[in-house]
């Protein structure tokens, strides 16, 4: 595998090719700028033309769970979509938190925030805002969410447990996260697991379902809950770029399981009114 550096600039590029081509190539393919043999994306991805808020120019077929349907995002709320990429995940939080609620999206590639911020000035929303920058050092002051959504991220940056300390950071007392991903249970074969452009694809970069959940714990977030699981099945055509036909073999009969995750967690703390609202009492 290379070095960390080096596999953040091959996503970068990855991703950057990605923004520059339609949804329906990104959609056959297993990085979205790759051959359409590769199929992982069809596999990962959930269908969100269902739901309210959904922007079908925003979507380009990379995501691997629903977060925003369990993020229990309210009118008024202020809400950052981590790795917003054309920003179809903010348009669907935008819709949720309402004209009196605010969306920040926040990515690292350069042209996925030029298309998102092209979306949204079609749409007209004045309230969804899209930033520049590291998902592990994010432009963001403290306290400002009071939700935080991601979807199939976290599993693109090396050091996942930073971008779980900056996501607490930057949570209010009280919000909360629903973030979808891709977690493991086995190891990887080599194969795939040093490979870059699997990395780019959100399966290399994958780690311990118990280590990923054991870190947002760490953190100090409570009430860590997983709302929803399914397998990710990577088809051996795929698979054949990457290991001979006996590693498949041995991969296949071996107890490994690659599962996309979404995971609620609390920050404790009292939640915070939103500026311009009354704070209500129970018993007053």
């Amino acid at each position: 595998m290379k070095s960390t550096e080096e596999v953040k600039n091959i996503v970068k590029e990855k991703y950057r090719e990605i923004a520059l081509q339609d949804k329906g190539r990104n959609a056959s393919s297993c990085c979205g700028a790759t051959t359409p043999a590769n199929k992982v994306y069809t596999i990962m991805m959930d269908d969100y033309s269902g739901i309210k808020g959904y922007a079908a120019e925003a979507d380009l077929g990379l995501g691997c769970g629903l977060p925003t349907r369990f993020a229990r995002i309210k009118p008024g709320d202020t809400v950052i979509d981590l790795g917003s990429g054309a920003g179809n995940d903010c348009f669907v939080a935008r819709h949720e938190a309402g004209p009196e609620g605010k969306v920040i999206g926040i990515d690292f590639t350069e042209a996925m925030i030029a298309k998102a911020r092209i979306n949204a000035g079609k749409l007209g929303y004045t309230n969804v805002e899209f930033r520049y920058g590291d998902i592990d050092n994010m432009p963001v002051t403290d306290n400002t969410a009071d939700v935080i959504v991601s979807n199939c991220v976290l599993n693109l940056v090396p050091d996942k447990e930073k971008v779980i300390r900056e996501i607490y950071r930057v949570l209010k007392p009280g919000g909360h996260f629903s973030i979808s991903d891709i977690v493991l249970v086995g190891e990887l074969p080599a194969g795939l697991r040093e490979d870059a452009e699997m990395y780019a694809g959100c399966v290399a970069g994958a780690i311990q379902k118990e280590e990923y959940l054991g870190f947002i714990t760490s953190a100090g977030f409570t009430q860590v809950t997983v709302q929803k699981e399914k397998v990710i099945i990577i088809p051996d055509e795929v698979l054949a770029k990457y290991l001979s036909a006996e590693e498949i073999n041995q991969m296949n009969k071996q107890n490994l399981g690659i599962f996309s995750i979404t995971v609620y967690a609390v920050k404790p703390g009292e939640t915070q009114p939103a500026a311009g609202k009354k704070a209500t009492k129970c018993c007053a």
